[in-house]
């Protein structure tokens, strides 16, 4: 029997659009194997702890996944409710995702090799809108760019 999306564990979590100053946006590349998660790319960010709000946990997510601990939310750019495979089983997650800024160009990410491996974070890239345009690899949202573009105008 299929659970309806009612019956599912719900899960918070927060995601950074971070830009650099050529608007180029940072994607960590997971390895999950086996469908449905497969390889994707995707911004920073991940479930939030108990108690934690939206903005604080993807500001710890992203220090967590890049080690940069002085990125400032610009503002809320979007938000979605979608049904993902965590750990095996189907779960309701509700995203808050978040517009941010570094300002060294192609900012290199360091020192966090040990907390990509437990999260099965194989890679990380600045992208290029264009690059994510024409790109033949899985972009987790697939309308990533367009949700950039957006941001930009906004």
């Amino acid at each position: 029997m299929v659970p309806r999306m009612n019956d599912l564990p719900q899960r918070m979590a927060a995601r950074i659009v971070l830009l650099d100053p050529d608007d180029r946006v940072l994607l960590l590349r997971y390895d999950n194997g086996t469908p449905p998660n497969g390889s994707h790319w995707t911004t920073p960010g991940g479930g939030l702890n108990a108690g934690e709000d939206f903005a604080t946990g993807a500001v710890r997510e992203l220090a967590e996944e890049t080690g940069w601990r002085d990125i400032a939310l610009v503002r809320e750019i979007y938000w979605r409710t979608l049904t993902i495979d965590y750990g095996g089983a189907p779960m309701r997650q509700h995203e808050h995702w978040y517009l941010a800024r570094t300002h060294p160009a192609r900012r290199p990410v360091q020192g966090v090799e040990a907390t990509h491996a437990a999260d099965g974070i194989a890679a990380w890239r600045w992208w290029t809108l264009p690059e994510l345009d024409t790109t033949a690899e899985t972009i987790w949202p697939p309308e990533l760019a367009t949700l950039v573009r957006s941001a930009l105008r906004g």
